[in-house]
């Protein structure tokens, strides 16, 4: 996948760029370390300029989180209370679960957004959840375009200035990225045992 990512950029230039960020987005395991970081290797190889390529990635990045925003509208609260009411003594969840969720995510939302789109994985599929709680998309834009920047500056710096070891930055981003993995695992696993404990509740 390396090679053609690397094959990309190299022919399409910022359309590359572009194309391979948003398809990041929408396809979380294309590793956004390997497109931002080579980006700014080219830097120094091309006519490319460091400004171009962030302002690339970043337009590609919020043109994927858009489509996921609005994926997530399709999916709002009320059809999942639809589902809830079909489903829900199955799932042992309940309209209230939803509720509380959603209310959550009205409080700190845009905070959530704008800190996830610098963590590998759920910077991409955080915009669902925020289609589906139907954040304002004015303030969606603005946290989504402002935590990318933030993520796409420092890759893009990175790739520049270790132009000749930028496979050493991308071994260190995969180390950022597999601690992240783990934690989320853990939160999963955590979820799963809490559910269950639910489950048997209720049961009883």
């Amino acid at each position: 996948m390396e090679n053609w990512i690397i094959s990309m950029m190299e022919q399409y230039g910022l359309w590359g760029v572009f194309f391979l960020i948003a398809l990041e987005n929408l396809f979380p395991p294309i590793p956004s370390e390997v497109i931002l970081t080579f980006g700014g290797v080219m830097t120094g190889q091309t006519d490319l300029t460091v400004t171009g390529v962030i302002l690339a990635s970043t337009a590609g990045s919020v043109a994927g989180a858009v489509l996921l925003y609005g994926i997530g509208l399709l999916m709002d609260v009320e059809k999942l209370e639809k589902i809830i009411e079909r489903y829900g003594k199955f799932l042992r969840v309940q309209k209230e679960d939803i509720h509380r969720a959603d209310v959550w995510f009205d409080k700190y939302g845009v905070w959530t957004v704008f800190l996830c789109r610098m963590i590998p994985l759920i910077r991409s599929l955080i915009s669902i959840p925020a289609g589906m709680s139907n954040m304002n998309f004015f303030l969606f834009l603005l946290f989504t375009t402002a935590g990318t920047l933030i993520w796409n500056t420092v890759l893009v710096n990175l790739g520049a200035a270790f132009s000749d070891s930028w496979h050493t930055v991308v071994e260190y981003m995969d180390v950022y990225s597999n601690i992240v993995y783990a934690i989320l695992a853990i939160i999963f696993i955590a979820a799963v045992i809490w559910f269950v404990k639910k489950f048997r509740s209720r049961s009883v």
